[in-house]
């Protein structure tokens, strides 16, 4: 596939990239993508959560009552979880959510999303630009000039530009990230794919190709 360099203006260039078909245009892995995807979520989790049991609420553990004749059910200690500020049963406890998968599978769901915003033709190639400080008025203007102003982009750099990623900062459709950090979620949350001209070599080698 071959795609036009537009500069930040919004007009062409006169340059044109080709997208690697052994990345941008394979038959999309939707299996290989819901794992990738349901990792990268769980890696997200903390896992602190705690609720406290029978052993750990504070209390005292005096029978309530005596065992038979009162024509009711039998009760025992104040922290029984029937009783309220008892202990919770089966509760949350602190646990690790995250998973592994396997190296190819990743790359496969990688390749996957980004094969399904090229056939979307949700790809726009820019070329290499940067501001010459932090400014989010000239990254809208941008991103304006670009048609994204209404859409979630995602733009992938080559490597991580101080001012461009504090520019897009306070944007909350915007998400700035270097290449190398490229994830499937990242990919298939954004609406449009904003990609530098060396961003797409960056995305060649991190394949091996």
């Amino acid at each position: 596939m071959e795609l036009s360099v537009l500069n930040i203006a919004g007009k062409e260039t006169g340059k044109k990239v080709v997208l690697n078909e052994a990345i941008f245009g394979i038959e999309p892995n939707d299996h290989a993508i819901y794992l990738d995807v349901k990792q990268y979520l769980a890696n997200q989790r903390q896992g602190t959560h705690k609720s406290k049991q029978r052993n750990e609420v504070a209390g005292s553990t005096r029978k309530l009552k005596k065992q038979k004749g009162t024509g009711g059910a039998r009760s025992g200690s104040i922290l029984s979880p029937l009783f309220v500020g008892g202990g919770r049963v089966f509760g949350p406890v602190p646990r690790d959510y995250s998973f592994k998968l396997n190296k190819k599978l990743k790359q496969l769901a990688r390749k996957s999303a980004l094969s399904y915003k090229a056939k979307e033709a949700a790809i726009t190639v820019v070329e290499n630009f940067t501001f010459e400080a932090p400014k989010t008025k000239e990254f809208i203007s941008a991103a304006k000039n670009l048609g994204l102003e209404q859409k979630k982009v995602l733009l992938v750099l080559d490597q991580l530009d101080r001012n461009v990623s504090l520019s897009a900062r306070n944007l909350k459709n915007v998400k700035v990230i270097p290449a190398s950090n490229l994830t499937t979620y990242d990919v298939l949350n954004a609406s449009s794919l904003l990609m530098t001209e060396t961003s797409i070599e960056a995305v060649n080698q991190m394949f091996g190709l």
